[in-house]
């Protein structure tokens, strides 16, 4: 069985329109106009359970709107969605026995409430037995490292410590699918690199389905093996992200240090990004020039160091998005 099952899912959203100043808010008021909005267009996809799947875009893409239908939050216009055997839309009940979710910006715990007594009281909503959410709740503290801080009131927490509880209060039921909206966002480097590590662990060890929406690059570098990128409402890309480096990472970015008084000759179709003095930054693109046409612009005696990387990722996704 699939996790998710998305075909030919529409949603059209019906927004007031307002002119500018008082007149134009009497205006909307006495005779209000309004434009029809598709935020999805149509679109089609499928995640096998245990995937680990970035659906990224930029604002307005139309990201939010699919996963609110996805946990039947919204009904679609059109089209079908089914997630773990079940219509979101008509069973929304049975399906949140099967899902979590954690939002970066969203608070869901009771900060007056500490880490443990928040997990009793998920537990309790699961209609878990009492036995079943201790031995639960003793699982997850040990795998994320919660004991120095479970019986704190969330509000005394760090932000990195109350995105660990918020993840494992999504996982107190035990869920097939977890969908994370921008969980590291706000994060220092440290605290994520954490997160991102108990994610991963989280999906190997509970084969739990992670359903990924983040801006942050790293997050969808290090976690994901797939990408589906969305804009205006269409999807754009659906690949691997082995694929998506090879394929559209045409590019690499080289530095090249020179000793004073060199002298750099590159050939038509090697863009010199920036220069200052004897150091040079290039890119080259690879389907028009090789990593050899730029050394022959260059005396090997001469050069001090060099580096080569590739376009950073989100760059790369950058361009796509300009694509639709």
């Amino acid at each position: 069985m699939k996790a998710i099952e998305v075909k030919s899912l529409t949603k059209t959203f019906k927004v007031k329109q307002k002119e500018k100043g008082l007149k134009g808010s009497l205006k909307s008021i006495i005779k209000p106009k309004f434009k029809m909005v598709e935020a999805v267009k149509g679109i089609s996809f499928e995640v096998e359970e245990g995937e680990v799947l970035a659906f990224i875009g930029p604002n307005g893409a139309g990201k939010s709107t699919t996963i609110k239908m996805l946990t039947g939050i919204l009904y679609p216009d059109s089209g079908m969605c089914c997630v773990m055997g079940f219509d979101p839309s008509k069973q929304r009940k049975k399906l949140a026995y099967n899902i979590g979710t954690v939002f970066g910006q969203k608070e869901q715990l009771w900060t007056h409430l500490t880490p443990y007594d928040n997990f009793k009281f998920f537990g309790a909503i699961y209609d878990m037995e009492e036995k079943e959410i201790e031995k639960r709740i003793n699982e997850l503290s040990e795998k994320f490292e919660l004991a120095d801080f479970i019986s704190t009131p969330v509000r005394n927490l760090s932000l990195g410590q109350r995105i660990r509880c918020e993840i494992v209060a999504s996982l107190i039921h035990n869920p097939k699918i977890l969908f994370l909206d921008e969980p590291t966002i706000g994060l220092d480097p440290v605290v994520k690199d954490n997160i991102r590590k108990l994610i991963k662990q989280m999906n190997k060890e509970y084969k739990t389905t992670i359903f990924l929406t983040s801006h942050d690059v790293s997050d969808i570098e290090k976690l994901c093996k797939r990408v589906i990128i969305i804009n205006n409402g269409e999807i754009v890309l659906d690949d691997s992200m082995e694929n998506l480096k090879y394929h559209y990472l045409n590019k690499k970015l080289i530095d090249v240090k020179l000793i004073d008084g060199a002298k750099a000759n590159f050939e038509e179709g090697i863009t010199i990004v920036k220069n200052k003095g004897n150091n040079y930054k290039l890119e080259i693109d690879l389907t028009k020039k090789t990593l050899s046409d730029v050394l022959k612009g260059l005396n090997p005696d001469e050069i001090l160091d060099i580096n080569i990387s590739n376009v950073p990722l989100e760059d790369t996704i950058t361009t796509i998005y300009k694509k639709r």
